[in-house]
């Protein structure tokens, strides 16, 4: 009884931690006309979902995981945590699920879901001026930066540009073609060792932090 009292304190302050927004269903036009990875533009349908409104933070994934990863920890554990796979977000999300009672399961957000969020509504290539919502090459000082310094987008959303990539659920394709409309997860087909990364980083420019900019991994590393 004691353990399960703790488990459950436990995991009523994990809750309270996580900082999850609602995402409003609707439809947005996918994609871009930079680059072939990014077309054809297609509409997709996207249910309501909720998503953290930052990057896990150091701090969260050392009370699940037990260890903190990141080449940046001396930026405190408010600081994006970093140097995890994709593989290493599986198991995060396993123990998180063990440890949290909410009626919801956690998961990765598809490729769909995250370009929708991140463009809150917007259609052109980032929801606001850069240097106002993002950490990237010109201003981030060579470093990751604690998660919501900067502007959110209109849905509350903080760093979905700059400061850390972030790993969604789907397979590399090499572009839209056959693409689900639906906003479910892309991984029949592809490269199923390329697993999708987006939003770009603190140490990339201006090109690749876009809301419709790709990118993948294979799901071991931890680049």
């Amino acid at each position: 009884e004691r353990r399960s009292q703790a488990s459950e304190v436990y995991s009523q302050n994990l809750m309270k931690d996580f900082q999850l927004i609602k995402i409003p269903p609707g439809k947005f036009k996918m994609g871009s006309r930079f680059g072939a990875a990014e077309q054809p533009i297609h509409r997709v349908n996207i249910k309501e979902f909720w998503l953290g409104a930052t990057a896990v933070t150091q701090r969260q994934y050392a009370a699940v995981m037990g260890t903190n990863p990141s080449q940046f920890e001396q930026f405190g554990p408010d600081a994006p945590v970093e140097c995890v796979s994709w593989d290493d977000c599986q198991e995060f999300i396993r123990k998180l699920n063990e440890r949290v009672k909410t009626g919801g399961v956690f998961r990765l957000p598809t490729e769909a879901e995250w370009e929708y969020a991140c463009r809150a509504g917007t259609t052109g290539e980032r929801y606001g001026d850069l240097a106002a919502i993002a950490w990237y090459s010109d201003n981030s000082g060579e470093r990751t930066h604690p998660v919501g310094e900067k502007r959110p987008n209109a849905w509350g959303l903080y760093d979905m540009l700059g400061n850390v990539w972030e790993w969604c659920a789907d397979n590399w394709h090499d572009d839209y073609s056959g693409a689900p409309v639906d906003g479910s997860a892309w991984v029949s087909g592809g490269t199923k060792k390329g697993k999708m990364l987006r939003g770009g980083a603190w140490n990339y420019s201006v090109a690749y932090c876009r809301s419709s900019y790709r990118y993948s991994l294979d799901p071991d590393n931890r680049y």
